[in-house]
Parts: structure tokens; C-alpha cells; sequence
């Protein structure tokens, strides 16, 4: 890490400081995913295939719903369409679901496919400060 540290120091001219984070469970986190499936679309894999590989990962691994878009010139056809797939729920209305989003494009030899994915991880708890400041404001005013 250190050397790396230096080598980016060396080509920008400047000090530099890193702050490298360990993720977890790599197969719920929705950038990660996006980008499996944009390399898989890279290598040719039918991208159905994929997406129902990464649902089924990131259901396997604790996720308690995942959706994913995929839009583009999808298997080489020639008017551009797009799918999706999801399992379990992805509440993107609920302001205190855990919602994971992340995009990726890949660059197929037919032309640019953006990928969508929403991985929903869990509803955040009541001990959060902002909803117990938001519950004493509702009985101050006798909801």
C-alpha cells in the first residue's frame, strides 16, 4: 500500500493519501455487481445468464432483494431493448430501506449496454438520531 501510495505520488508531482476500504460481501455490493455483468457482456456471455447469476449470488449472501436493468443492443439485435430482473423487494419509495445503487456501461463490439443495479439490504433501524427527531416533532404536534 505504501508503495502504491508512492507511485501515484511520483506521477501526479504531490503528496498523496489513500483510504482503502475491505468490502465485506463483494456479491451485495451493487457496483461490484454491475461491473461482473458489464465484463461478462464484454466476453460474449448471454446476459441473461448473467443477470440471473448475480441475482442468485447476491440472494444466497444475505441480500433481501436485488433488481437489475440491462439496456442495449442486448445479444447483438438490432433495435436496442431493455430487461430486467428482480427477486425479493426492492422498495425504492421507503425512505428507510438500505438501498445499494450502482451503474456500470459495457463497450460490446454492437455498440455501448448500461447496467442498473438496486440491491435492498434491509430497512435501517429506529435507533437512527434523524427518526427519533423526527418522531418527537409528530408528538409535539398530536399526530
Amino acid at each position: 500500500i505504501e508503495k502504491l501510495r508512492q507511485d501515484i505520488g511520483k506521477m501526479v508531482g504531490d503528496e498523496v493519501h489513500l483510504n482503502i476500504i475491505e468490502i465485506r460481501k463483494p456479491e451485495i455490493d451493487a457496483k461490484l455487481i454491475a461491473d461482473n455483468i458489464a465484463q461478462q457482456l464484454v466476453r460474449r456471455i448471454a446476459f441473461r445468464r448473467a443477470m440471473k447469476r448475480a441475482v442468485q449470488s447476491a440472494m444466497r449472501l444475505g441480500a433481501e432483494g436485488i433488481r437489475i436493468n440491462v439496456g442495449g443492443r442486448l445479444g447483438g439485435s438490432e433495435i436496442a431493448r431493455m430487461e430486467w430482473y428482480r427477486e425479493g423487494r426492492v422498495p425504492l419509495h421507503t425512505l428507510r430501506a438500505d438501498i445499494d445503487y450502482g451503474t456500470a456501461t459495457a463497450f460490446t463490439t454492437y455498440g455501448t449496454c448500461g447496467i442498473k443495479v438496486w440491491v435492498f439490504k434491509g430497512e435501517i433501524l429506529e435507533q437512527d438520531p434523524m427518526a427519533q427527531d423526527k418522531r418527537a416533532a409528530e408528538t409535539q404536534l398530536g399526530r
